[in-house]
């Protein structure tokens, strides 16, 4: 029996939107950052990489695992003390930064600079995930590190090329 791995793509791109991050937004991140290096970089092909990188078996895995604790921490369903930790995004909390290290080893040591870059600028939907968190909403602990992640592969996927 052959064991063929199944393709969570669409999966991972429904749990993205039902938490109200959609492929633009974090291609615009993309479109951004690479703004400097490749002026005429279209939309539509920051969108492709985001696609080609939400593919990769090990980013679904990373995506899945920190939405779920994201929920799970919403529902205050966490152990304390880490239901605080991570229902308030704990400035000394650092699992999610973590977390998405298996994304943006990916893509090589470049990614870890544009992840660097988004992370303490906060830009576009990374700073309204953040904000929305931090002003009495969602608990988006992981959500907006795995954002900046899958952004800052899709740039040095671009880069690469």
């Amino acid at each position: 029996m052959l064991f063929t791995e199944r393709d969570y793509y669409e999966d991972v791109v429904q749990m993205l939107q039902d938490r109200g991050v959609q492929l633009p937004d974090i291609a615009e991140l993309v479109v951004s950052g690479q703004k400097d290096y490749i002026p005429d970089l279209s939309l539509a092909t920051a969108i492709d990489s985001v696609q080609h990188v939400l593919h990769k078996t090990e980013v679904q895995d990373a995506v899945m695992t920190g939405l779920a604790l994201d929920d799970v921490a919403e529902a205050k369903q966490l152990p304390e003390p880490l239901q605080e930790r991570i229902g308030g995004d704990h400035a000394t909390y650092g699992i999610d930064e973590q977390l998405v290290m298996s994304i943006l080893g990916i893509y090589g040591t470049i990614s870890w600079t544009n992840f660097g870059y988004l992370d303490r600028v906060k830009p576009g939907i990374v700073g309204k995930l953040n904000d929305e968190q931090h002003n009495g909403g969602r608990v988006n602990t992981f959500i907006d590190d795995i954002v900046a992640a899958i952004a800052a592969a899709a740039e040095a996927r671009i880069a690469h090329d």
